[in-house]
């Protein structure tokens, strides 16, 4: 066993020439169609986020939103994403200052924080739209509430203002980029990438390639699936589970699917991975993840992994399990981009919720263990807390020896290993390193 660190439809189009308040007609230019889309794109990746972040269950994470087929304009969609998350506390005490929203717009606050981060901050708003001309009209006392806000706040300035926000530094670090060998070979890949980045291969995984780009110079190849952006923590994990080609692999909690179809490439297409994902939002983004891959030895159940019978015969003959349960996701916050959610931001922390987290781990991976015919089994989380990690292997321990199974070493050059709170700890790898 071993620890790593660790239907969005497109928006209706306005018929051509038609736009503005009260039936006014207006030519939308190229640039202001982009925004426009870019826009509405924007708030229903933003929603999906900030639901999520309400429920302390991500869908997906942002970057994996905004690089899904269904966005057309990623660039201008990241970036609104990120920019209206990074003042959004400030933009909905502008916004309740200003008194702005009435019953038709509430339903709509996602878009209405993008179009307010585009007025008060970016200055790059265009008349395009009825919930851009609505904010506009208002535009001044959209200003002036800003401006008493900052009063309030004891500041002189909006930039000092901003500074208040607790946001994550930025750190320069490679964007690590995985090939899918399924379509495309590694030295291709390396030869593709380097036309417009400095890229070089991975000392540790063979498909892996540290990229230092921008996002756009990778979006074609993401999109078609060749490769996948996945951090060298997430890569490491089917790897030390090793399936060979030809072996029935379980993965017990798959989505978004960036691990399963890992252990697919890794089988060489052959034998078979069942992907189990119990939450049917997230069953659709594994299908996608499946489907761009090209992965055809991956059968997808919509099941709950705790409620499989180990003694099920569609299970008979799984020689290895892939679990990377639900945790609190402590380990990935930066990587992730979570510092700009709403509650990361407000400092909140769930004791509750990471000791719940544990207990369904440990009962997850005692389950793992009771499948008969498996010889191999990697647990691991995207969390820093011992109480997820050393903790949940202590647990099971006593009941993984007694079923004959002993923990392994699948990355001996790897310097760093658990705490030692266990007899085996040096077998667990914590990868914080990779993500601060």
């Amino acid at each position: 066993m071993v620890r790593s660190m660790n239907n969005v439809t497109k928006p209706k189009p306005q018929k051509q020439g038609s736009s503005g308040v009260g039936g006014a007609k207006t030519r939308m230019s190229n640039a202001e169609r982009s925004s426009y889309f870019a826009r509405r794109e924007a708030a229903k990746v933003l929603r999906c986020v900030l639901q999520g972040d309400a429920r302390r269950r991500a869908v997906a994470s942002i970057k994996s939103l905004v690089f899904s087929p269904s966005v057309r304009n990623k660039k201008a969609t990241f970036a609104l994403v990120c920019e209206t998350l990074k003042r959004l506390s400030v933009i909905k005490e502008v916004l309740e200052i200003a008194n702005v929203f009435n019953a038709k717009w509430k339903k709509q606050e996602e878009l209405i924080y993008i179009i307010t981060y585009d007025i008060l901050f970016s200055q790059a708003i265009v008349l395009s739209g009825d919930a851009e001309k609505f904010l506009l009209l208002r535009k001044v006392a959209l200003e002036s509430a800003l401006a008493r806000f900052c009063v309030r706040k004891k500041v002189k300035s909006i930039e000092e203002l901003l500074l208040l926000n607790h946001q994550a530094p930025g750190v320069s670090k490679p964007r690590y980029v995985r090939v899918n060998t399924l379509k495309l070979d590694v030295d291709s890949a390396l030869l593709e990438l380097a036309k417009i980045n400095t890229v070089k291969k991975d000392d540790m995984i063979q498909d892996l390639l540290p990229c230092w780009c921008s996002h756009q110079g990778v979006i074609c190849t993401v999109t078609n699936g060749s490769i996948f952006l996945q951090g060298k923590a997430s890569s490491m994990v089917a790897l030390a589970l090793g399936p060979k080609p030809g072996w029935e692999v379980l993965d017990a909690c798959s989505a978004p699917g960036n691990k399963t179809v890992h252990l697919a490439a890794l089988m060489r297409g052959e034998g078979k991975v069942l992907a189990c994902e119990l939450h049917k939002q997230r069953v659709e983004l594994l299908k996608d993840t499946v489907r761009r891959s090209g992965a055809s030895n991956v059968e997808v159940l919509n099941r709950d992994f705790l409620s499989i019978s180990a003694e099920d015969p569609m299970f008979s003959k799984v020689r290895a399990i892939l679990l990377d349960p639900s945790c609190s996701g402590s380990g990935t916050a930066a990587e992730r981009l979570d510092h700009l959610l709403p509650s990361n931001a407000a400092g909140f922390t769930d004791t509750i919720r990471i000791d719940n987290l544990a207990a369904f781990q440990s009962k997850a991976l005692a389950h793992a263990l009771s499948f008969p015919a498996v010889e191999r089994l990697v647990y691991s989380t995207c969390s820093v807390y011992q109480t997820e990690n050393e903790d949940v292997v202590k647990s099971v321990l006593p009941l993984a020896t007694s079923l004959n199974f002993q923990l392994e070493t699948p990355f001996p050059q790897w310097s760093r290993r658990g705490l030692p709170v266990f007899e085996g700890c040096e077998y667990s790898y914590p990868m914080e390193p990779l993500v601060s």
